[in-house]
């Protein structure tokens, strides 16, 4: 029996009404329904696939999509946990010489916390845990520990910087060469550096890797220093670029990404849909690697939004509104109106309040979106309250 065939018998398929025996390779595997976040919602503990006294470690989603989703995780689930971000760091340079700085929470039963510390462990290398924020203690400890590397989410990356330029520290002679980055887009989906990722390499000279991972899957996807999408391990799960009807698009086309994973036994999971619209490349990476990649997260499906006619997607909205001097706060509200179609209402504060600079906005967003958005300027401080509103 094939170890695929093994994974799926063992999820009990066969009281689904689904032939095992008919699913035999990769391909075979639009025969089974996909799996979605709502089902891993509504009936969590039916996914546990071991004893609980074998659960070592409960792990769950931020939350930010819905309700949190725990995910159990037994011995040999932490091992290859700690295999999946070694190989990652690997494959983004890393050396057992290097010393990490994780500027990232280890608690709240954070997933990517845990790994990246259990991955750098593997590695051999130095291990920094500083935590999230506070800029001036990151630079103290920089200052005293030398470390060679940061994993850090970018927009952070950011405000070390500008911390530095207030108080006359030269980044550039740092020991800091690296930065592992989480959590937010770095490129487009043609894999040139988005906004953020152009604000901090011109400033600061480090070779910035991206990284795309969720908890559900247990599984990330890191780049090389090419930089063109990150690299699938192909021991440890299984990838699908699924359409609105669960088959597979054509090569190149934008797709819901769908992973079945490999070698996780506490809680398995089948053709689970992630919810994130990505591109796949097949081509073999310069880098020598022959994996398929992944494009950046270009939206979510359920943050797709269709505006008059227009299919927009969240991180392409706030890359065009990062573009401009002219915005120097905003808040993005989606709504349903009267008629039940989307409509999109920015909360702008502009760079001054100058009837020519209200006009140079809305000429540039009409020019970058196409379809013009709903704009009402408010002040810093209406933004600082807007910003906490519970919804």
């Amino acid at each position: 029996m094939s170890v695929l065939t093994l994974f799926i018998t063992k999820n009990c398929l066969p009281q689904k009404g689904i032939d095992t025996k008919s699913i035999k390779s990769i391909e075979d595997l639009v025969k089974i329904p996909p799996t979605e976040k709502e089902h891993l919602q509504a009936e969590n503990e039916k996914f546990l696939c071991v004893p609980k006294n074998k659960v070592i470690e409960y792990m769950a989603t931020s939350g930010t999509v819905g309700h949190p989703v725990t995910i159990a995780l037994n011995e040999n689930d932490l091992q290859r946990l700690a295999y999946n971000e070694y190989i990652s760091f690997v494959c983004a340079d890393g050396t057992s010489t290097d010393i990490y700085q994780l500027m990232l929470t280890l608690d709240r039963q954070f997933m990517a916390g845990m790994a990246y510390y259990m991955g750098i462990r593997k590695l051999g290398a130095g291990i920094v845990r500083v935590g999230p924020g506070v800029p001036s203690l990151q630079w103290e400890v920089i200052d005293r520990l030398k470390p060679t590397s940061i994993v850090a989410v970018p927009s952070f990356i950011v405000k070390l910087i500008q911390y530095a330029k207030d108080n006359g520290i030269d980044i550039n002679a740092s020991p800091i060469k690296k930065a592992v980055c989480i959590g937010e887009n770095l490129r487009t989906e043609d894999l040139e550096l988005n906004v953020l990722g152009k604000k901090i390499t011109q400033d600061w000279n480090i070779k910035l890797y991206s990284t795309y991972a969720s908890t559900e899957m247990q599984t990330a996807f890191t780049e090389c220093s090419e930089g063109r999408g990150g690299h699938l391990n192909p021991e440890l799960a299984i990838v699908e670029i699924l359409d609105e009807a669960g088959n597979p698009v054509a090569d190149g086309e934008i797709g819901e990404v769908a992973v079945t994973t490999l070698g996780v036994e506490g809680m398995p999971l089948l053709r689970y849909k992630t919810g994130d619209l990505c591109k796949a490349f097949k081509e073999p990476c310069k880098c020598g690697r022959q994996t398929l990649r992944l494009s950046p997260v270009i939206g979510r499906k359920k943050q797709m939004i269709k505006f008059k006619g227009t299919t927009l997607f969240a991180p392409a909205l706030f890359e065009i509104i990062h573009k401009t001097d002219a915005i120097k706060e905003y808040v993005a509200e989606v709504y349903n109106n009267e008629i039940g179609t989307d409509e999109v209402l920015l909360y702008l504060v502009p760079s001054d309040t100058s009837e020519e600079t209200t006009n140079r906005i809305a000429s540039y967003l009409q020019a970058r979106l196409r379809v013009m958005p709903h704009i009402k300027y408010i002040s810093p401080e209406e933004m600082q309250k807007l910003n906490y509103r519970k919804e």
